[in-house]
């Protein structure tokens, strides 16, 4: 049993404000309003988890993210207990989808179905989203050095097109913008060459059509809506076209086509998840594109504004050095907020990360805690309590990501038997996984549990103004502080001593369900907040606070020992005076 300890009654509370139940349809229904995603009840949802998973693109289990359900399953369940995710973004492939053109695989929809349920049922939303890399596989010689990932093997076909090469590239991603055969098939499909786009989009509503059919309505609730084509480029651009122009006459439009195949297949009530111009916000500057849906106008309820964000400078290993540190992503991450503000709608962050091997892992920590905190709020820790009010909306991501078969695979690369892959995520030299299966057949990390299983406001009756987590997540054996206390309040401080802790900031509202915050497995909470002890409680990984009006605090932190009575008054004392400054 878990303490929960609340500012002036140490005791433990179970049951005091009753949880939302887990097959409550209002509860699971995932909308948009403004810039916040919000569930039946009204209340803000911020959706936090992995990408499930690169192995969509290989041919091993044919282009499923599972062996088959039963793996679904115990990745679903380990996901909740490891990480207390409740989102995954779930790749889909157009070529196990549609083989053979006009003709949708009947297995491949089936097991889709079914590994998608395995999540949906441990009440995980799912995002599926329409993968591709590289644009195809099948444009990959049996001896390349690289390959790809998304259309089938009769688009390319169909295509005839130049043998591939990328020249002298470093990077598979090179090949975006220097692979000849790449750029020729990535711009047909923006110009429906030979019917490419058509034909995908029929494919697309026939699949979602499958899946509506297929899903339950507490299941269908669960689904967040449909990422319609994973990283956007133009290939080509056309002459005297740029990135802007590129995405407002091409994209927008496959865009707008997309959401009326989601229309047509039941979809109405689910947002379309898009994605700009995939060099929009990269912080290279000479790989950066002008863009980020800047000619769309207000995209309303209907569209989502999101994107990735992978620090390139720190993967290249010679444009930044060191490692990351406080803040190093709050300009970034800045941007992206600004830019769903203009578009008023909420973004998402569905890919981020770093590689765990190679020959600039050893940033991983930084980076990664880096990019949580600009998720959490737009500020550096140094100056997030002397400006709370400019924290901004906190961000839901989805890391990159989520392989039980990492370091395990079996692939025959571009179906090559002589070139087998077992390494890492088993794609062109990739290892980002942040789970692997251990001999014992369990679910294991392979990163710090205390960077991915973190306090976030799952669910907020009302509004936030302002949230900040400090995970004390570690790199090597150095423990990461990057947000301390102020000297202005001591008793704060001094009760949140050296653990972890996260403070969240709200106005809030009566909309019957409370707010809840998912709470790491180990951390036992106490909680200071202007609610009183009947208004809090815990269930399970959930710290529930009564659904009220008015200006709320609430801090999470686990002391050292338990603090007295006289500790936890000075520090509300201190909260109290400090909150106002949020709003």
């Amino acid at each position: 049993m878990r303490k929960l300890l609340v500012l002036l009654a140490a005791v433990t509370l179970l049951g005091a404000v009753p949880a939302v139940a887990a097959d409550d349809l209002r509860a699971r229904e995932i909308t948009v309003r403004g810039q916040s995603f919000v569930d039946g009840y009204g209340r803000e949802v911020v959706l936090r988890g992995f990408n499930v998973s690169g192995e969509v693109k290989l041919a091993e289990h044919g282009f499923l993210p599972f062996a088959n359900a039963a793996d679904a399953r115990r990745s679903a369940q380990a996901m909740r207990r490891l990480t207390g995710a409740n989102v995954i973004r779930f790749p889909l492939s157009w070529a196990g989808a549609e083989p053979v053109r006009g003709s949708l695989d009947a297995g491949y929809l089936t097991a889709v179905t079914e590994q998608l349920k395995a999540f949906l049922d441990e009440g995980i939303t799912v995002l599926p989203d329409y993968h591709q890399d590289l644009y195809s596989r099948y444009l990959f010689n049996a001896g390349s050095w690289y390959s790809g990932d998304g259309a089938p093997k009769w688009v390319v076909q169909q295509g005839q097109y130049p043998p591939e090469s990328c020249g002298i590239c470093a990077h598979w991603g090179q090949n975006i913008t220097q692979n000849g055969a790449v750029t020729a098939a990535t711009a047909d499909f923006w110009h429906n060459a030979r019917g490419v786009q058509d034909a995908f989009l029929s494919q697309a509503t026939a699949t979602m059509s499958y899946l509506r059919a297929h899903l339950n309505t507490a299941q269908f609730a669960g689904i967040a809506g449909v990422d319609p084509y994973n990283e956007p480029f133009a290939g080509r651009y056309d002459q005297g076209q740029d990135s802007r122009a590129w995405e407002q006459n091409l994209l927008w439009p496959f865009f707008q086509r997309f959401r009326q195949a989601m229309d047509t297949a039941g979809w109405t009530v689910k947002p379309a998840f898009v994605e700009p111009n995939m060099f929009w916000n990269a912080n290279i500057s000479f790989q950066k594109h002008v863009g980020g849906l800047l000619d769309t106008g207000v995209l309303g309820s209907r569209f989502v504004f999101n994107t990735h964000f992978y620090d390139q400078l720190a993967q290249s290993g010679i444009f930044m050095p060191g490692k990351a540190g406080d803040g190093q992503y709050a300009t970034d991450f800045g941007t992206v907020r600004d830019r769903a503000a203009a578009l008023g709608t909420p973004a998402i962050v569905t890919e981020f990360g770093h590689p765990l091997t190679g020959y600039t892992s050893d940033k991983a920590s930084t980076v990664d805690k880096a990019m949580y905190q600009a998720l959490d709020s737009r500020l550096p820790g140094a100056t997030w309590w002397s400006k709370p009010a400019q924290s901004g909306p906190v961000l839901s991501g989805t890391q990159w990501q989520w392989d039980v078969y990492s370091g395990r695979h079996h692939e025959l690369m571009n179906d090559n038997p002589d070139k087998v892959l077992t390494d890492g995520d088993a794609w062109n030299g990739e290892d980002f996984s942040a789970v692997r299966t251990a001999d014992d057949s369990s679910a294991q990390l392979r990163q710090d549990a205390r960077l991915l299983d973190r306090l976030y406001p799952a669910a907020v009756a009302g509004h936030t103004l302002a949230f900040t987590y400090e995970d004390r997540s570690r790199d090597g054996s150095q423990t990461l502080t990057w947000n301390r206390l102020p000297a202005s309040m001591p008793a704060t401080a001094a009760l949140v001593g050296t653990g972890r802790y996260g403070v969240l900031v709200w106005q809030g509202a009566d909309t019957g369900a409370p707010t809840e915050l998912h709470v790491p497995a180990d951390l036992s909470a106490t909680v200071v907040t202007d609610l009183g002890p009947a208004a809090v409680s815990r269930s399970g990984d959930r710290l529930l606070l009564a659904a009220t009006p008015g200006l709320h605090y609430a801090l999470v932190a686990e002391p050292a020992t338990p603090p007295s009575a006289a500790q936890l008054a000075a520090a509300r004392a201190e909260l109290a005076a400090w909150a106002p400054s949020a709003a």
